[in-house]
């Protein structure tokens, strides 16, 4: 399941605002146009994925609880994907 309070960078309790204010920043800084790399437009498009879920109160209420019942029975499954996305680019 991908992280998209991890892709934008917010809290789970985040407010819309706090929500579309990281997706600006995000999307700005993913934007095929302005980031020569080759990656870019991959990561836009997961940015822009995770801000249209967050943004839709059903949608996000939705992606909740499927996380939440995620935790619940793959636990170990839910930790490897938030380590890969949060720490796997991470450079010793």
């Amino acid at each position: 399941m991908k992280d998209y309070y991890g892709l934008l960078g917010v809290a789970p309790d985040a407010s819309n605002e706090i929500i579309k204010s990281a997706y600006r920043k995000k999307a700005a800084q993913f934007h095929p146009d302005r980031n020569p790399e080759p990656d870019a437009a991959s990561k836009f498009r997961a940015v822009q994925e995770a801000y249209e879920v967050l943004a839709d109160v059903d949608r996000r209420k939705a992606y909740d609880e499927t996380r939440r019942t995620s935790l619940i029975d793959d636990p170990l499954a839910v930790a490897r994907e938030i380590w890969s996305s949060h720490l796997g680019n991470m450079q010793t």
